[in-house]
């Protein structure tokens, strides 16, 4: 039996890129020594902080 995680993942998620997206992934993750799964997870983290300021912002408007 597999070891318990205190996060475990279930969801895969696939998409398509060009080829000069995945030059420029490969060159993040080489740059950050990243997994593509890391990056991914860090730019939805980016998207959600940005999102939440925005909201925030018209909220205090």
């Amino acid at each position: 039996m597999g070891r318990m995680r205190e996060n475990p993942r279930y969801n895969v998620i696939s998409m398509r890129i060009s080829d000069e997206e995945r030059d420029t992934l490969q060159m993040i993750m080489e740059t950050t020594q990243k997994s593509v799964s890391d990056i991914m997870r860090e730019a939805m983290d980016m998207f959600r902080t940005r999102i939440d300021r925005e909201n925030f912002t018209r909220r205090a408007a």
